[in-house]
């Protein structure tokens, strides 16, 4: 009983107050990027919405994941960035506008998009008698509840009581991260026996999609001649996914905890290996400022 009312109560209750608080940091005016900045802000939603799955799809077979953890990479893959690839687009010094903006348009189109694509993938790389049974339009709606509706709300507190959204902000962004870190760390303590054995297949598929999907973002923004800071949070917005919702539609709505697995693992890295990629980001423009001067 207990677990039930984590997994459908709790945990759809938590992703709607985070996404509440990426709606109380959204303002209608932020989506004029896609007017003033077309090249920049269609890169970045092509990189999450078909690039992004297609490594996904190449890892998994290249790992050669079956059944539910295959799946579970593939719901990751499919989920838009949150408030984690804007906190580590600040760090970058990216372009913290073009963050909020790509995030905010993936997330609207996501709750259409993921669950026609889970059922495809479903199909793709599950058995017959392995597949989760999931109502598309059910689906949908569940997740314009716990997404598009709280996203919604926040826009609406941030347009009439801006200085109770900037304040509420912060603590929703604080609430975000530990409870992500609660949940991943309460999946690793069910699962610890397997965890290992769990590690070393979607562990390790998961860490290879996220570097290269930072790296790809990069080198993409680089050829299509964006600038340095959208560069740096096409790589972020791209390498950094929501994996508090992969772990809501894994756990709450498919009911299925073997496909939490890669997306938990993903949560538990993302963090390093966001803060290093970070790092030799600010550290190549130090470098370059440095021979410009001289």
């Amino acid at each position: 009983m207990q677990a039930g009312f984590l997994i459908n109560i709790i945990l759809p209750a938590s992703l709607f107050i985070i996404m509440l608080g990426m709606g109380l940091a959204l303002r209608l005016r932020d989506f004029s990027l896609i007017i003033t900045r077309p090249k920049a802000v269609a890169l970045g939603v092509f990189a999450q919405m078909v690039m992004l799955p297609l490594l996904a799809y190449a890892v998994v077979l290249l790992f050669d994941l079956q059944g539910a953890l295959a799946v579970g990479l593939m719901i990751l893959s499919l989920c838009p960035g949150g408030m984690v690839s804007n906190l580590y687009t600040f760090l970058a010094r990216g372009d913290i506008a073009l963050s909020v903006t790509l995030t905010s348009v993936v997330s609207i189109i996501a709750p259409f998009s993921v669950p026609v694509l889970i059922v495809f993938f479903m199909q793709l790389l599950m058995g017959e008698g392995q597949q989760v049974e999931l109502p598309v339009l059910r689906t949908i709606l569940q997740l314009v509840v716990i997404t598009l509706i709280p996203i919604t709300i926040g826009m609406v507190i941030n347009a009439y009581k801006r200085q109770f959204a900037q304040r509420a902000e912060k603590y929703v962004k604080r609430f975000s991260m530990v409870f992500l870190f609660l949940i991943v760390t309460s999946i690793v303590i069910k699962n610890i026996e397997q965890m290992a054995g769990y590690f070393m297949q979607a562990g390790v598929a998961a860490l290879t999609l996220n570097l290269v999907c930072m790296i790809l973002g990069y080198s993409l923004a680089k050829l299509a001649k964006l600038n340095e800071a959208q560069s740096k949070t096409i790589s972020l917005e791209v390498g950094l996914q929501n994996g508090a919702t992969a772990i809501v539609v894994a756990l709450s709505i498919l009911n299925n905890t073997e496909m939490a697995i890669a997306p938990t693992c993903y949560s538990l890295l993302m963090f390093i290996t966001g803060a290093l990629f970070v790092w030799l980001l600010n550290y190549k423009e130090r470098k370059s400022s440095e021979l410009v001067k001289q």
